[in-house]
């Protein structure tokens, strides 16, 4: 169900970073850019690491409006104060997660190239379902999604969509007619600039 307005911009944190320096980047960023969400996706899996990142983001974050999600460690949405759950195995968990958290949780799910998951995500209540990739990566399986789904999610679909995974001008351009959020991450942090690089993303904007 893509808003007639320009798509929002859903934020995801690097998958490590240096709490200081990372906070002050985040910080300039958020200043500057309307950001509606913020998913921290960290590669550790260690629960102090994951707690004291989670802490430093969400000052930051809610001083500014912007919600908190966790990927996947879903137990520890309460305990931090986090404003909810990203599930990137698509809606497998989805019915207990939300069963755990409640109606107020924000739980999104990532269906990958998938119709069918993403269909069953919203059917099972998530709050906003992801596509992606969207262009071309070493990365998996090499899939892409076809960037025709979103135009039918928008159509046929009221749960929100967002487009993952590869974002360009050019398809940032493609894609916020039929889409409600674009998620930048991994396009951005490479930059000694990250700020710089997601203005010239969102140029199309």
């Amino acid at each position: 169900m893509a808003n007639e307005s320009k798509p929002q911009i859903y934020l995801i944190s690097p998958p490590q970073f240096d709490l200081s320096g990372y906070g002050d980047v985040l910080a300039e960023i958020l200043d500057s850019q309307a950001v509606a969400c913020m998913r921290l996706s960290l590669a550790s899996k260690d629960e102090d690491t994951i707690a004291r990142s989670a802490d430093h983001l969400r000052e930051i974050c809610h001083a500014r409006d912007v919600a908190l999600v966790v990927e996947d460690h879903f137990r520890l949405v309460e305990r931090l104060g986090l404003d909810g759950c990203h599930l990137s195995d698509g809606p497998r968990l989805l019915r207990d997660v939300r069963k755990d958290l409640g109606q107020e949780a924000i739980i999104g799910c990532y269906c990958g190239t998938s119709k069918h998951s993403g269909l069953s995500a919203g059917e099972i209540g998530a709050d906003y379902v992801t596509f992606g990739p969207v262009s071309t990566s070493a990365l998996g399986d090499g899939s892409v999604v076809d960037l025709d789904l979103f135009a039918w999610w928008s159509e046929m679909i009221e749960v929100p969509v967002v487009a993952e995974g590869g974002l360009t001008v050019e398809l940032v351009r493609q894609l916020a007619p039929v889409t409600d959020f674009l998620a930048i991450g991994a396009e951005i942090w490479a930059s000694d600039t990250p700020l710089a690089a997601m203005k010239a993303i969102l140029a199309p904007l």
